[in-house]
């Protein structure tokens, strides 16, 4: 008997956003809910205990990156992901199937592997499906990605049908070889920026018995409202009793309009990647912090956020990134991971109340008039 589910406990009259449960032997996360990236079992520049204040529930390691460096048999030795980082909740690992598309000229794909170069000394890696789960096992996650086989967009029909059609394959294959009955297997849909592609293969993966499903090959450059479209046609034919992840979106705008199409779950590496280079987010809008206006500003960053960053002002934490000070990136990357975070919960607890889209329409307005300040 499998030891994760999810309960579906609220589905907003207007919108169709889900409120939910989702139940892992590390413990409840309640969806929507947003993953910090951990790509080397590391969320840059913060201690877990900052990861932990920010309200995360559920974190992302990558399976490429830690089967390079420092290896996933060292990660075993270590006592596994969890105790490596000194995580005790749940952490979903990625397959590193993303990895193969972003590496371009230096991957080959055939119907066994995909073979290609590491980035940080040139080694040659093959990765089948069934080596993508071994890793994943030993790095002892507890949501575990299929690899899937990522194509660019634009791309000829052709090829985004050999890559749907390779990845429902390699998705049984990771079905097959997976045996800890610990960790879940999450399927992702692939089809392009075609809606028909899209239904296939989510129909195709439905039927398998995993315990989730991601919509992937998105977010990948295309516009926005193309990611929105795709994700509509997707999630109806996904099983309504299973968790659905949108994978490497986005921003808060792209959350809420996801979750009004149906997902669950998210992850990205904006709210830190932004912190490092002086953005945040928050309740008015992005903010660039370097921006002269902020030099003798008072004020703090977000009155109404709790965190660290604002109980300082927006001329210190200016200051700090001015003078190349560590503590300013360490600041906004915290800062930003609490916005998401408390975007989420506003998220739930709209859901509940069935004012999503009232929620939602706010926070177009605020997309809409916000530029960086």
């Amino acid at each position: 008997m499998s030891q994760f589910s999810f309960q579906l406990r609220h589905v907003d009259a207007a919108s169709g956003a889900r409120r939910g449960v989702f139940c892992t032997p590390r413990g409840d996360v309640q969806t929507p809910a947003f993953m910090p990236v951990g790509t080397q079992g590391s969320v840059k520049g913060l201690t877990i205990e900052q990861v932990r204040q920010s309200g995360a529930q559920m974190l992302l390691a990558n399976t490429y990156h830690l089967a390079l460096r420092p290896g996933h048999e060292l990660v075993r030795k270590l006592g596994g992901l969890h105790a490596m980082m000194r995580w005790d909740g749940p952490i979903l690992t990625d397959s590193g199937g993303f990895q193969i598309f972003s590496l371009g000229e230096l991957n080959k794909v055939t119907e066994e592997a995909a073979t290609f170069k590491s980035h940080l000394d040139g080694a040659v890696i093959r990765l089948t499906p069934e080596y993508a789960i071994e890793i994943q096992e030993a790095l002892g996650s507890d949501i575990a990605m299929v690899l899937d086989h990522v194509v660019a967009l634009p791309n000829s029909h052709e090829a985004i049908v050999d890559a749907v059609q390779r990845s429902v394959r390699w998705a049984a294959r990771c079905l097959a070889a997976s045996s800890r009955d610990d960790q879940a297997l999450f399927a992702i849909v692939q089809g392009g920026l075609d809606e028909t592609l899209r239904r296939q293969c989510a129909a195709e993966l439905a039927v398998m018995d995993f315990e989730g499903f991601a919509v992937g090959g998105l977010s990948v450059g295309e516009p926005p409202e193309e990611m929105y479209r795709i994700t509509a046609a997707t999630t109806p034919e996904l099983p309504v009793d299973k968790p659905r992840y949108l994978m490497g979106v986005g921003r808060p705008i792209d959350l809420l309009e996801s979750i009004a199409r149906g997902i669950d779950l998210f992850d990205c590496v904006m709210p830190t990647r932004n912190g490092r280079n002086a953005m945040a987010f928050t309740s008015t809008g992005p903010v660039k912090i370097r921006n002269a206006s902020h030099r003798e500003d008072t004020l703090p960053l977000d009155p109404e956020c709790p965190c660290i960053a604002c109980q300082h002002s927006r001329g210190y934490l200016r200051h700090l990134f001015m003078a190349g000070e560590m503590l300013g990136p360490i600041l906004l990357s915290l800062h930003n991971l609490t916005y998401y975070q408390r975007l989420m919960a506003s998220a739930r607890e709209a859901i509940e109340q069935d004012r999503f889209e009232e929620l939602l329409s706010h926070h177009r307005q605020l997309w809409r008039k916000a530029g960086s300040r």
